[in-house]
């Protein structure tokens, strides 16, 4: 089997993975839907930690995403699309706690450092190498520089850069097509490649 199939058939599986545990969830198995937690939970935490910068409030949301996911199930369409309709779920509950609340993101310290940098290993972005993920300054400035791209360039360098989301289901997540995400995406890199000059080596 070719490599470059692998992916696509690991998103295969999951999508009948997904369906399977919708219907099982509409069917009163709520086994089925601790198992969809099980599996996106992570990813919707990231999600909004990348959204919000803080561990407590990203779960919180992600608790919440989960709950109203679970009460609007049945308005599901395509139930093997389950993980990008959560995730939108999770994006939208997270930009509008940001909206209601409006304080200055918190930078990590402390006991947090250790669960941003979990987060963040899993970063796939050229722009910014490892390197520069070795000190406090830069992790300051690369949060700030994230925190400042408008909403659109924000969303879709988390979902595709950093969270390796499939373009396309970054298009549904943000409902637009594929080609404004990489849009959003090149113009996101484009910014923080700028910003961030002095940490990056050429």
């Amino acid at each position: 089997m070719s490599d470059a199939l692998q992916p696509d058939l690991e998103r295969q599986e999951a999508a009948r993975l997904d369906a399977a545990d919708v219907a099982r969830t509409l069917a009163g198995d709520l086994g089925a839907y601790d198992a969809l937690i099980e599996r996106y939970q992570r990813r919707a935490v990231s999600v909004s930690y990348r959204l919000l910068g803080n561990m407590q409030d990203a779960m919180d949301v992600a608790q919440d995403a989960f709950l109203k996911g679970f009460k609007s199930l049945a308005t599901l369409e395509q139930t093997e699309r389950f993980g990008s309709w959560l995730l939108r779920i999770v994006s939208n509950l997270s930009l509008n706690y940001r909206r209601a609340r409006r304080p200055t993101l918190s930078l990590t310290t402390g006991d947090d450092d250790r669960e941003d940098r979990e987060l963040k290993g899993r970063k796939g972005t050229h722009d910014s190498p490892d390197e520069i993920m070795q000190t406090g300054e830069a992790e300051s400035a690369i949060t700030k520089a994230i925190e400042a791209l408008p909403e659109k360039q924000r969303l879709a360098l988390i979902l595709f850069a950093i969270e390796q989301v499939p373009q396309k289901e970054v298009a549904e997540i943000l409902e637009c097509s594929i080609e404004m995400v990489k849009w959003n995406v090149f113009q996101a890199r484009k910014t923080l490649k700028k910003t961030l000059a002095e940490f990056i080596e050429e």
